[in-house]
């Protein structure tokens, strides 16, 4: 049977496929893959889910994470990255591009292009990464109402709120913000830059004081919450595992794919200038024939009638 390029997409919403994959008991693992070869891989690898790092999208542009990017340009990415592997993912809405208003259109542009979730963080422009300091947060009903103008304005789009509280107001202010948010209609909470395994526990139980050790579990259990597991944060390594047994449904490992290919060319050029060559480095390279499987190069060859199937060299031809 010929290939068809999309055939693998599903029609279904990305939106409630993404809501399916958090009634399993098992937490949903979404590792940072911003653009469509980095999807690809990821889901080769077994996951079901993505996550669309605002700051991983910026530093690819070569911008800090400041809140500099727009809508468009975040919409780029999301299409490239649904295009590519099919995956419901969790895109980062920073602080929603400005106030109700600019949060409905920004629902309503990502949900079109391909999302499957967004989250939205209650800072004041120019925001920060959560886990760096002198983060400004806004009031706490403002927050809200872009919160209820996100759960208004989406269709399946789900919605979860971050708050960066615990920094500045500590558990109780954190606590007291998440509450809101759901109240305003969020789906799910994202508590941002704790850091500590208490702290992550303490915030389970609080939002979910009748589950065990806080855990939301599976269908019906409760307030999901979404761990981020950064490096070179305020969090400490922890594992997927250990999250769910803190009573977190979901977690994130936001820019790792990208701080991992950075070090990587970083490398790569260094070596360029002391060598003279790629010589040195082309054990630590995929292959031609690793990329072409990948991204399905002989399948889109098979499509034009026209194009003899490409012969790949075996190897780096040897020098006479």
């Amino acid at each position: 049977m010929p290939y068809v390029i999309g055939a693998d997409v599903p029609d279904e919403p990305a939106g409630l496929r993404f809501r399916r994959l958090l009634e399993r008991p098992e937490i949903l693992q979404m590792p940072g893959a911003h653009f469509g070869l980095a999807a690809l891989l990821a889901k080769r690898a077994g996951f079901e889910a993505l996550y669309l790092s605002g700051a991983a999208m910026t530093a690819t542009m070569g911008l800090p994470d400041l809140g500099m990017i727009t809508v468009d340009e975040v919409c780029f990415w999301i299409r490239q990255v649904s295009r590519a592997a099919g995956l419901p993912m969790l895109v980062d809405g920073d602080t929603g591009y400005g106030e109700a208003l600019n949060v409905m259109h920004m629902v309503r542009a990502f949900e079109e292009a391909g999302a499957g979730a967004v989250h939205l963080e209650d800072q004041l422009l120019p925001k920060k990464c959560g886990h760096l300091n002198d983060k400004k947060l806004a009031d706490a009903h403002d927050m809200a109402a872009k919160v209820a103008a996100a759960r208004q304005a989406r269709k399946h789009l789900y919605i979860i709120a971050r708050t960066d509280a615990a920094a500045s107001e500590g558990m109780d202010g954190a606590v007291a913000r998440a509450k809101l948010y759901l109240e305003a209609g969020a789906d799910a909470i994202f508590p941002e830059a704790l850091n500590t395994a208490e702290m992550f526990r303490e915030f389970a139980r609080r939002m979910n004081p009748g589950s065990p050790s806080g855990s939301p579990g599976g269908v019906g259990a409760g307030v999901k919450l979404l761990a981020n597991m950064t490096e070179f944060g305020r969090t400490p390594f922890f594992t997927a595992r250990e999250f769910q047994d803190m009573g977190y449904s979901m977690v994130i490992w936001p820019v790792s794919h990208l701080r991992v290919a950075a070090k990587a060319v970083e490398d790569l050029y260094a070596s360029i200038r002391e060598n003279g060559g790629t010589h040195a480095m082309v054990d630590r390279m995929q292959t031609r024939a690793e990329l072409y499987a990948t991204i399905g190069y002989h399948e889109y060859e098979a499509l034009d009638a026209t194009l003899v199937k490409t012969v790949i060299p075996a190897g780096m031809p040897q020098r006479p």
